[in-house]
């Protein structure tokens, strides 16, 4: 029986993996940056807006209570489910929930920058420090054999260094150039690509260091959508259906992401955790992955909406980036056996259904 840690748990895409390594039979120690009072600065992706949250009466729904309850509820959770508080402005806090585990998943990314604290002064300093404090941690448990980490296709930009056009295709070889000015970025998003690139950077480079105690394995992400089964709808799948809904936030992250990655790569919420646990199970795995089912530009998604939904009308129809669509060339996660099982048609489908589901649409 596997002993992880998961940080972040109560988050988008960690609450799904938290439940189906319950499901595996695994221990599982589950991280959260408050078991006491709501905060909405800790996200697993680049996706949450304060406009998600419409009162406060949906802040007190999203506290304490719906987080940790929501962890708690999941089959297996009474008996292998145990919660540690940590927050990434005080990395020594994970250490207890690092202790004895096995693998130690590394989801959450914090978006807002923590204004109190007088030791960062900013959120890529605070990221990046916690990112070499944890990686301490996880040698001196003796215990973890693999950390794998939640990254994001923001930081694989295929975008040339000076910013004239795009490269090829994406693949693991791209980094997102820090000297550029994204189209429809602002400060947070600048500082959410910054942080996921320099976070990466240091964890792959442990690979490199001599007398390793264990390996590194970062997943590339791309736009994750699905379903959830948070009882709030506050991550990427109101990005996803934002041409269906008029969102202009949420359709300004889509437009960036066209913007950055001269695409929208797009994989299955499902598909994302079951690349986790396939990063866990191989004997042997280290490195960095892209993992997207595919490579879909801002018109493949309100061309397939206007197909299957025509009930809905299109609200947004102005895209970023006409006629540019970057594919994706690595084929390494396939090649090493990992099947998707939702394509791009379906994860956009889905994500439509789970969007009507949640009062979205």
């Amino acid at each position: 029986m596997s002993r992880v840690c998961v940080t972040g748990a109560a988050g988008y895409i960690a609450a799904w993996l938290v439940r189906k390594l319950l499901q595996r039979g695994c221990v599982v120690h589950a991280t959260l940056r408050s078991l006491r009072k709501f905060t909405c600065s800790l996200v697993d992706s680049l996706w949450l807006q304060p406009v998600i949250i419409r009162s406060v009466g949906d802040a007190c729904v999203a506290g304490d209570e719906k987080k940790t309850g929501l962890l708690r509820s999941l089959p297996g959770a009474a008996e292998r489910l145990v919660l540690f508080e940590a927050d990434i402005y005080d990395a020594a806090t994970f250490e207890p929930a690092i202790q004895g585990c096995d693998f130690v998943f590394l989801v959450a990314t914090p978006l807002l920058h923590d204004a109190s604290s007088t030791k960062y002064k900013n959120i890529t300093e605070a990221i990046v420090d916690a990112t070499r404090i944890i990686l301490q941690q996880c040698e001196r448990s003796k215990t973890v054999k693999r950390v794998i980490h939640t990254a994001s296709v923001t930081a694989a930009s295929p975008l040339k260094e000076d910013g004239d056009g795009y490269k090829d295709a994406m693949n693991e070889s791209c980094w997102s150039p820090l000297n550029l000015s994204y189209g429809y970025s602002n400060v947070h998003l600048d500082a959410y690509v910054s942080s996921k690139r320099l976070s990466e950077e240091e964890l792959l480079r442990y690979n490199e260091s001599e007398g390793r105690a264990f390996e590194v394995v970062t997943l590339a992400c791309g736009l994750v959508g699905g379903d959830t089964i948070q009882p709030i709808l506050w991550s990427s799948i109101p990005v996803v259906v934002a041409p269906l809904t008029g969102n202009e936030i949420h359709h300004n992250s889509l437009k960036f992401m066209q913007a950055l990655c001269g695409s929208v790569p797009l994989v299955h919420i499902d598909d994302v955790c079951e690349a986790h646990l396939f990063c866990m199970d191989q004997p042997s795995m280290a490195g960095r992955f892209l993992c997207a089912v595919g490579y879909p530009n801002m018109e493949d998604y309100v061309a397939r909406f206007a197909a299957k939904y025509p009930e809905h009308k299109i609200l947004l129809k102005k895209v970023a980036g006409e006629g540019v669509r970057v594919k994706g060339d690595s084929t390494k996660l396939v090649d090493l056996g990992f099947r998707f099982k939702y394509g791009v048609e379906e994860t956009l489908d889905c994500s439509v259904e789970c969007a009507k589901r949640m009062g979205e649409l």
